[in-house]
């Protein structure tokens, strides 16, 4: 089932990565806040239909939520913001290495506190240099981007 999991989180990220380039180039057309919206529209729509045959959890449980976890759905809207804006102006690859590399570096940080009730995984010298491994291939990413860019405006 592992292998799965992995395999399905990987077509997640590949859909992710499409999904960003096509809102980007789209953006320029319709506008950022607009595209976002459209995004978040469509999809609230298809999980409406996913819910209506497929759902098993109980969709008034959110009344019952802390307003704290609430906070989740503006945390969404605003990657998937910030994600289109982004991709219009450092491309795909450098608002993907830059999205994973924040999500690992709170993510050390949610873990070694334990915060959200999330297992307490202490930050040692690998995590820390894995992270600091992100931020050099973002630094070479970035500046890979910048060069082919002004290569190609001269």
């Amino acid at each position: 089932m592992s292998i799965f999991m992995i395999l399905f989180t990987l077509l997640g990220g590949i859909t992710l990565s499409a999904q960003s380039a096509i809102n980007g180039t789209f953006s320029r057309k319709a506008g950022t806040i607009e595209t976002t919206f459209l995004t978040f529209l469509t999809g609230s729509m298809f999980l409406a239909i996913l819910i209506l045959f497929f759902g098993q959890g109980d969709i008034f449980a959110i009344f019952k939520a802390p307003v704290w976890q609430l906070s989740a759905v503006f945390l969404g809207v605003l990657f998937l913001l910030f994600n289109v804006f982004a991709v219009q102006k450092i491309g795909v690859i450098a608002t993907s290495i830059t999205v994973i590399t924040g999500q690992l570096m709170i993510g050390v940080v949610i873990d070694h506190f334990g915060w959200f009730n999330s297992l307490i995984i202490t930050l040692d010298m690998k995590r820390l240099l894995a992270l600091l491994f992100m931020i050099i291939a973002l630094y070479f990413i970035y500046k890979g981007n910048k060069r082919s860019h002004e290569e190609a405006t001269e």
